[in-house]
């Protein structure tokens, strides 16, 4: 597979559980096994725009048990005799191998993957910017003789591009070193947030500047939250920011 891979660094690899849990796009090129029309083809990829069940191949990371993988889309793009190639968006953990496996059973032929891209990881795609190994390697050495972290900028993004498709809380400059020490977000610290949020669902903390404070466990929904005027609205899962880059403006409780 070649494609898009995002790469954290230092504090940046505590976000990895949120690009994990993105979703994904790929073109896949589909090998079919037997003879099929290219409406057919077209007929049956459309079948499986919807959430499928999966059980992860043989070659896999994961227990191989059944579960559900929502398809937001797939895209036929061509086809040169038995070659299909197509475009598909998808939640992620959703094994592309299987899923030409499972198009090849529907259209009674048989089918297998021949190749694949990954063209998208949650908000990184692979005609924005992004960089190639090759390119990496150029600007950090011109990094190391140059020593300008404008250099840096070039092939490295900040982490807060990465949370760009996870709902966020805004919270007040006097609740982010408490948070930063991996208190819970109540209620009077929020001053804005996105909607979309649910119980349960995973939550960025942010700053008023926009700058990553912590990952958090909504308890509340988007409405519900607008609502509360005290408790618990998200707790904390994973702290970002360093502690101390804000004032302390809590009690800690000793006297």
């Amino acid at each position: 597979m070649t494609g898009v891979l995002p790469i954290t660094l230092e504090e940046a690899r505590k976000i990895v559980q949120a690009l994990l849990l993105s979703g994904k796009e790929y073109v896949c090129l589909m090998k079919l096994h037997g003879e099929a029309t290219e409406e057919q083809v077209k007929k049956v990829l459309k079948e499986f725009e919807d959430t499928i069940y999966q059980r992860p191949p043989l070659r896999a990371s994961v227990k191989r048990r059944l579960r559900t993988r929502k398809i937001y889309y797939i895209d036929f793009l061509e086809m040169e005799g038995r070659n299909v190639l197509f475009k598909v968006g998808c939640e992620a953990g959703t094994y592309i191998r299987k899923l030409c496996f499972d198009i090849g059973e529907v259209l009674g032929c048989g089918a297998h993957m021949q190749e694949l891209r990954r063209t998208r990881a949650g908000p990184f795609v692979e005609n924005g910017d992004i960089v190639t190994l090759h390119e990496a390697a150029y600007w950090f050495m011109e990094w190391q003789q140059q020593k300008d972290d404008k250099i840096l900028r070039k092939f490295i993004q900040p982490m807060e591009k990465a949370l760009a498709l996870v709902p966020k809380i805004y919270i007040r400059d006097s609740a982010v070193d408490a948070v930063c020490h991996g208190a819970n977000l109540t209620a009077p610290g929020v001053l804005s947030l996105e909607t979309g949020i649910k119980n349960g669902s995973m939550v960025a903390v942010f700053t008023l500047k926009g700058e990553a404070v912590a990952l958090a466990k909504a308890v509340a929904s988007t409405e519900e939250i607008l609502n509360m005027e005290h408790g618990v609205v998200a707790k904390t899962e994973r702290v970002l920011m360093s502690r101390g880059t804000y004032p302390k403006c809590w009690k800690s409780g000793e006297t």
